[in-house]
């Protein structure tokens, strides 16, 4: 019984410990490539918009989604990035976000020719993989929340890739309570997906970003 016990402990340490090293190691390695302000940040041709749902479950507009498409905007606008790329979940025909995004960008002076959609970024690997791999880009500015853009940077790294990230506002700890735990688990994930080295769902036909 005390041998069960005491491997129990030493498997809830790792497991916690495992998740600290995790979330310290990536919050470190993004130091000096995150961005508060346009103001500050550097310009690069390309934006890398990472998806998110428009609507929560009780039908109010997401507000993880309402500031990235804010940050979006006023980066293009203070001529930061030329173009977008909006990179989400289509997995469904009726759930689409690239071109929801899309839609709202239109609304806020973006013309469409500056934008291209990625139908296949099911996760945030997909997202940065792709962007090399089909769109060419191998220098970029990733566009979410703060702790979005330090995880895409850390994947930008390991994949040898020069990027930077324009952080949009984030939510209050409350509202962001899940979000923010999921988060941890994921940072772990992609220690596991670079060990693994892990692709994306699906790859497709190269697209020129003129």
């Amino acid at each position: 019984m005390k041998f069960k016990i005491k491997l129990f402990l030493f498997i809830c340490v790792l497991i916690i410990g495992s998740i600290i090293y995790c979330d310290a190691v990536v919050t470190n390695q993004a130091q000096n490539k995150v961005y508060e302000t346009t103001e500050t940040i550097p310009y690069n041709k390309v934006g890398l918009l990472l998806g998110t749902g428009k609507y929560l479950k009780n039908g109010a507009i997401n507000p993880y989604y309402a500031n990235r498409i804010t940050a979006a905007a006023a980066l293009y606008h203070a001529n930061k990035i030329s173009t977008l790329v909006i990179s989400g979940d289509n997995s469904t025909p009726t759930y689409n976000e690239p071109q929801s995004m899309m839609d709202d960008l239109l609304a806020l002076g973006i013309p469409a020719q500056h934008m291209y959609l990625d139908y296949a970024g099911f996760r945030t690997l997909d997202s940065v993989y792709r962007l090399q791999a089909i769109f060419g880009q191998q220098q970029f500015t990733v566009i979410s929340q703060k702790f979005h853009n330090e995880r895409a940077l850390f994947i930008a790294d390991y994949l040898g890739l020069n990027g930077i990230g324009y952080n949009a506002a984030d939510v209050s700890a409350k509202q962001g309570l899940k979000t923010n735990l999921r988060e941890k688990l994921a940072r772990v994930k992609v220690f596991i997906d670079k060990f693994v080295d892990k692709e994306p769902k699906f790859q497709g036909e190269k697209i020129n970003i003129s």
